[in-house]
């Protein structure tokens, strides 16, 4: 018959439902309702149960299985990803936050931190590497002041700014 399921559930209805009391990550309980509504008296299809969780049926299916070959703890088990290997060490990522936080000692752009990072520390550095790290994971821009010309009176300067707060407030 189709969607009926061959898996025999070992626990106890009262042990399933102690279980989902104390389980608590909604992902988890999606994985023990289906066992709970598979030990029921009329157990509903496969099909019927992944349409009332919202998931596929071969997703419920692929958790049985898994619950067939270990157990309940089998079936929770999560398999975190390692994921990619950074290109640049953790160490070289320090100094660079060292190094964006003086202020005395900026970049014009990442390309002139990729270059930094190659000559000062020796790390070769895709810039697209180089980009994330800085803006993303140290949460840096690049900003340079803009050049003022030399000819350029402070004097004045700080007066129009005085000036323009007074009449800005106006």
């Amino acid at each position: 018959m189709a969607g009926v399921t061959s898996v025999k559930v070992k626990e106890s209805l009262d042990e399933l439902v102690q279980q989902l009391q104390q389980v608590e990550t909604p992902k988890d309980k999606e994985r023990l309702q289906v066992l709970y509504w598979l030990k029921q008296e009329k157990p509903p299809s496969i099909g019927a149960i992944a349409k009332a969780i919202g998931k596929h049926r071969n997703t419920v299916g692929r958790w049985l299985l898994q619950y067939r070959e270990g157990g309940v703890s089998a079936m929770l088990e999560r398999k975190v990803s390692s994921g990619g290997v950074r290109k640049i060490p953790q160490w070289a990522e320090e100094a660079l936050a060292k190094r964006l936080k003086n202020s005395e000692h900026g970049f014009a752009s990442y390309g002139a931190v990729q270059q930094w990072l190659a000559e000062e520390l020796g790390v070769e550095a895709e810039y697209h590497a180089v980009y994330q790290m800085t803006r993303y994971r140290l949460q840096a821009k690049l900003k340079v002041a803009r050049p003022q010309n030399i000819k350029q009176d402070c004097e004045r300067r700080e007066s129009f700014k005085k000036t323009l707060q007074m009449t800005w407030s106006c």
